[in-house]
């Protein structure tokens, strides 16, 4: 093994060594800068997946890889991030095709296998044959939802590397979130959202997981996963009693109701309009706009045995009242399929002026007296038309001026900034939609308006 690693070696041009000293020098900088940097990898070959030729995922090809140099801590680590328990056994072996060139050093100085430590090296034809102990034996549980008013609401902690901490909200939506309430088998996703987290010095700065939502999802969690410093961290409410499946969206597909920890198909006879407001209102939906037997599929057992008898202003179906009868099967075709409107994104709200731009934000915007400025009102396309209500509030004053929405969007402006007008500004758009009326609230934007021109724009009460 020793002269096979020498032979390779030595048949490294200078440049390649170069840069192989300063990926190693450079590996952590690299990481920090890049968080989606960390491989895809797999062993092909052996008695299981923890067992065999070491292979990345490179350029959309997996590609056999030799690690120089190796030894049981370079192993270790990449039987973790297979997850895989650590190494017990590491040989080199000859192959019939080229590999990638894998730092070893590189990698013990990132501890993790990581895309910085990987060369395309054609020369080489070594690949790293590795068996790891395999998956450790521990608690299947990795994720939950904590100090919420049950296990299925809360905030989402991961537990990685033995380590529970709670997750930076970072590019996270509900569709993020449904993949964390089914884990849980929670039902759907409600909602998700930021909440921020008290700090009272800059050492007790709370330390999270930074994950992207769109990463979560199975084994690739481990290889999006890193550790981060963050006071905003992601608050999940999952329906822990009814969910929708097999639907276009989350708000669509065949009802399912909970109880006794056991999930049971709805019978079309059993529900109604009235049903469907509560379900579509406690999924955190729009209001129901289509209810048809077996729209997202036949009716699965267990079977709900009772009919609900919803007033229409419950929070939950299962608060509902029930009939006493009780039936052990629906007819075919008669499971509940039900299409509840897609809820209305939150708007954007922005002040322009000649002091600058602002989103809302906790601090606020400040503009000089007498300066002109506009608050642009804006929503995701969804529904045509609707309309944007300026809604402004002060200490002794509340406001409301009303635009049409043009292209999703709508301009309220003020040519000259007065005392009067510093406050708080908010926009909420309105919609109608198959006889319904939805509506969405933007943020808060606080303006404050200074007594002289300003030489530029600053955050008000900014930090």
């Amino acid at each position: 093994m020793i002269s096979t690693q020498r032979d390779v070696c030595l048949d490294m041009d200078r440049h390649l060594l170069l840069l192989l000293l300063l990926l190693w020098s450079s590996g952590v900088q690299a990481d920090e800068d890049h968080p989606d940097s960390a491989v895809i990898a797999r062993l092909v070959g052996g008695a299981s997946r923890c067992a065999g030729a070491l292979e990345i995922l490179y350029e959309g090809q997996w590609k056999p890889a030799w690690v120089f140099p190796s030894n049981p801590k370079t192993s270790d680590i990449i039987c973790e991030h297979l997850d895989c328990g650590s190494d017990v056994s590491t040989r080199h072996r000859g192959i019939n095709s080229s590999t990638l060139f894998i730092g070893g050093a590189c990698v013990q100085g990132l501890n993790r296998l990581n895309s910085f430590c990987a060369v395309p090296y054609v020369r080489s034809t070594t690949t790293l044959d590795i068996t790891c102990s395999g998956a450790p034996h521990r608690s299947t549980e990795f994720v939950r939802l904590v100090g919420g008013a049950s296990r299925c609401e809360g905030t989402l902690e991961l537990n990685y590397l033995s380590e529970w901490r709670p997750v930076r909200d970072y590019r996270w939506d509900r569709e993020a979130a449904a993949a964390v309430c089914k884990h849980l088998d929670c039902g759907s996703a409600v909602s998700v959202g930021s909440r921020k987290r008290s700090v009272t010095s800059i050492t007790s700065l709370p330390s999270v997981w930074r994950i992207s939502g769109d990463c979560f999802s199975g084994s690739a969690l481990r290889h999006c996963i890193r550790k981060w410093i963050s006071t905003s961290v992601l608050h999940v409410t999952c329906s822990d009693s009814v969910r929708l499946l097999n639907g276009s969206s989350l708000c669509s597909g065949r009802l399912q109701v909970k109880s006794n920890q056991s999930w049971s198909s709805v019978c079309e006879a059993d529900f109604d309009r009235q049903d469907a407001e509560v379900v579509c209102r406690e999924l955190g939906c729009g209001p129901p706009s289509v209810l048809q037997g077996a729209l997202y599929g036949e009716v699965e057992a267990p079977v709900w045995n009772k009919e609900f008898q919803c007033g229409g202003h419950e929070s939950a179906l299962l608060n509902c009242r029930s009939s006493g009868s009780a039936r052990s099967s629906c007819s075919p075709g008669k499971a509940v399929g039900l299409t509840c409107l897609d809820p209305l994104a939150q708007p954007i709200i922005i002040l322009t002026s000649m002091d600058g731009v602002s989103e809302a934000q906790q601090q606020g915007f400040q503009v000089s007296r007498g300066s002109s400025f506009t608050v642009s009102c804006s929503i995701q396309p969804q529904y045509p038309g609707g309309s944007f209500h300026l809604t402004f509030t002060s200490s002794d004053t509340k406001n409301n001026y009303t635009q049409p929405a043009v292209n999703h969007s709508a301009n309220f402006p003020f040519p000259a900034a007065e005392p009067a007008q510093q406050g708080n500004y908010s926009c909420v758009y309105q919609v109608h939609v198959s006889s319904h009326k939805l509506s969405s609230e933007s943020h808060l934007l606080s303006v404050t308006v200074s007594a002289s021109p300003q030489t530029g724009g600053r955050w008000a009460g900014g930090v």
